[in-house]
C-alpha cells in the first residue's frame, strides 16, 4: 500500500525474450526494441543491461519484483499471444503458475490470436478451464508469421466479434487490447484506437481495456473514456513517464482528462508491465505527481487529487472488475510476501537473478 491506499498493478508479465525463444525473424527485433525502450525509460539504478534482460524471466522473479520490491498489493498477469516468440512471450504455463501458487495475490487473463479463427476460440476455452475462469482476455492487433506481420481491428465482424461473443458467454468481463505502442518495425495502422468505438457499442456487456493508453492517440482516447462507460485505459508503459519524463506525463494525464474531466479519471487504471519496467519508480512518482498551473490552464482540467490517484491505483480497477479489495487484503495480510516485506521494500532487482547488475 501507499500510505493507506491499496495498489493493484493491472498488468504484469514474466517475459521470455531469450534468443532461444524466438519463433521467427520477428523475435529478435521485438525483443531488442523492448529491451532498449525499457532501459531508456528507467531511472538510474533501475536499468538492467541487455545481457541480463534478454532472457527467460521466471514467474517467481516477477512475483518477488512486484510484491517485495514495490508497494504493490495485487497484480494481473497476462498470457501474451505474441507469435514472434515460441511461448507467446509470457506463457500460459507461467500464468497458470501465478494463479496456482499465489491465488490471493494474482488475477490472470487468457491470451489468444484472433486471426486463428476457430482455433483461437478453442485455445481460449483450453486456457479458460486451465486458469480457472479468468475474468480477462488479452489480445494483440498483430499476428506474427514467418514472412509477414498481419493485422486485424477490434471492430472486425468476422475476426474480432465471434471471439468477443464467445468470451462474453463464458463470463469474461474485460477484453484488454495492446494499443499505441508497436512491438517492432510494423505498420502503425492496427495500433490506433479508432476501432474501439464500434466494439464498445456492439458489446456493451464487455469492458474494453486500452493497454498503453495515452502513449499515443491521447485525444482519441480521451473522447473514448468520456463517451463509453465500458472503455478504460491501462497506464502500462505510459506510467514510466512519471519518473523519467514528469512534464510529459502531466501532458498525457491532462490530455486524458481534457474531455471528461474528473469522470475520466475513474476510467484510468494503474499498470507497470513489470518485469518489463521495475514497478517502484513510476509508482512513487505517480503518488507524488501534481499538475503544474500552466498545464491545468492549458487543458482546462482540475488538479489531480489524492482521491483520483487512489482510484487509479486500485479503486477503479476494483470497481470495473468487481473485486472486494478489503477482503483480498485480509487474505494476504500474513502471506510470504507480507512477512518478507515487514521491514520495508527490497532493493531493485535484489530478489531476481539479475541482482547486482542494475545500472
Amino acid at each position: 500500500m501507499l500510505e493507506d491506499v491499496p495498489v493493484i498493478d493491472a498488468v504484469v508479465h514474466a517475459y521470455n525474450i531469450d534468443p532461444s525463444n524466438f519463433a521467427n525473424k520477428w523475435g529478435r527485433p521485438s525483443a531488442e526494441l523492448v529491451t532498449a525502450a525499457t532501459y531508456a525509460a528507467q531511472i538510474p539504478g533501475y536499468r538492467v543491461p541487455a545481457n541480463e534482460y534478454m532472457r527467460d524471466w521466471s514467474m517467481e522473479e516477477t512475483a518477488s519484483l512486484v510484491f517485495l520490491e514495490s508497494n504493490t498489493d495485487l497484480a494481473v498477469h497476462h498470457v501474451l499471444p505474441v507469435g514472434a516468440f515460441k511461448d507467446g512471450m509470457a506463457s500460459v504455463e507461467k500464468t497458470h503458475e501465478a494463479i496456482s501458487r499465489w491465488p490471493d495475490r494474482f488475477i490472470v487473463y487468457a491470451g489468444v490470436d484472433p486471426m486463428a479463427g476457430q482455433a483461437a476460440i478453442d485455445e481460449f476455452d483450453r486456457q479458460f478451464e486451465l486458469l480457472g475462469n479468468p475474468p480477462g482476455l488479452k489480445l494483440y492487433p498483430n499476428s506474427w508469421l514467418d514472412d509477414e506481420v498481419l493485422g486485424w481491428k477490434m471492430d472486425d465482424p468476422e475476426i474480432a466479434f465471434p471471439l468477443f461473443e464467445h468470451a462474453l458467454k463464458r463470463g469474461v468481463k474485460t477484453v484488454a487490447i495492446h494499443k499505441s505502442v508497436p512491438l517492432g518495425p510494423y505498420a502503425m495502422e492496427h495500433y490506433r484506437v479508432d476501432d474501439i468505438d464500434r466494439a464498445a457499442m456492439a458489446f456493451p456487456g464487455l469492458n474494453f481495456e486500452i493497454v498503453h493508453g495515452g502513449s499515443a492517440f491521447i485525444e482519441e482516447t480521451a473522447w473514448q473514456i468520456a463517451r463509453f462507460p465500458n472503455v478504460f485505459v491501462n497506464l502500462e508503459i505510459t506510467c514510466a513517464m512519471a519518473a523519467i519524463k514528469p512534464k510529459m506525463f502531466q501532458y498525457v494525464m491532462a490530455g486524458l482528462l481534457s474531455v471528461g474531466g474528473p469522470y475520466a479519471a475513474q476510467q484510468i487504471v494503474w499498470g507497470t508491465g513489470a518485469m518489463a519496467y521495475h514497478p517502484h519508480p513510476p509508482l512513487e512518482a505517480f503518488w507524488n505527481f501534481q499538475f503544474d498551473q500552466d498545464v491545468m490552464d492549458h487543458y482546462g482540467v482540475p488538479q489531480f487529487t489524492r482521491e483520483m490517484k487512489a482510484g487509479v491505483l486500485s479503486g477503479n480497477y476494483a470497481r470495473i472488475m468487481g473485486i472486494d479489495v478489503a477482503e483480498r487484503l485480509e487474505r494476504i495480510a500474513d502471506d510470504e510476501f507480507s512477512k518478507a516485506k515487514a521491514e520495508g521494500i527490497a532493493p531493485p532487482y535484489s530478489t531476481t537473478r539479475s541482482a547486482g547488475t542494475n545500472e
